[in-house]
């Protein structure tokens, strides 16, 4: 899109420096997470009543292991709705919500049945980044969202 728009408004040239720009932190983002001794399991929280996890451009960010990657592709959000059980039962290292439209709240996450027992409870390892940087498809997803992630996901992998 950053190319066609580039080239609708003669600007093509630098629409390309802006694509490689993104594409070398993206490269950048990669080797990081695969240099991780381990790669903390992360829930990706996109809203809370009904829980959906991440889409698929959050999950290829996530730089942990998205433990609903399986879910991913579902492009709408009522294809992605999991269960608190289902949370538990994966037991993320990692929790970062992003409730498009609300403030994220950690403290109701870590009062939900069950929770007390995940490692990011536990570890007070529940994070929010916000929905404008992450839950919008293009540039800002790329650079500040990538970045808040890496720097959670981290901070996590640190800590093992």
């Amino acid at each position: 899109m950053i190319r066609m728009l580039g080239a609708m408004v003669d600007a093509s040239e630098r629409a390309e420096e802006l694509v490689g720009a993104l594409e070398a932190g993206l490269a950048e983002a990669r080797t990081r997470a695969d240099n991780l001794k381990k790669r903390p399991r992360v829930f990706f929280e996109e809203w809370d009543d009904p829980l959906i996890s991440g889409i698929a451009w959050v999950s290829e960010l996530v730089g942990g292991i998205d433990i609903f990657a399986n879910l991913r592709n579902q492009g709408a959000a009522k294809d992605r709705v999991v269960t608190a059980e289902e949370v538990v039962a994966r037991e993320p290292d990692l929790i970062i919500g992003s409730w498009c439209g609300k403030k994220f709240r950690p403290e109701r996450v870590t009062a939900r049945s069950g929770f007390q027992q995940i490692p990011a409870v536990l570890y007070q390892e529940v994070y929010e980044i916000k929905s404008s940087l992450i839950l919008q498809p293009g540039p800002a997803a790329l650079t500040d969202g990538l970045a808040g992630l890496q720097r959670m996901i981290e901070r996590r992998a640190t800590r093992f």
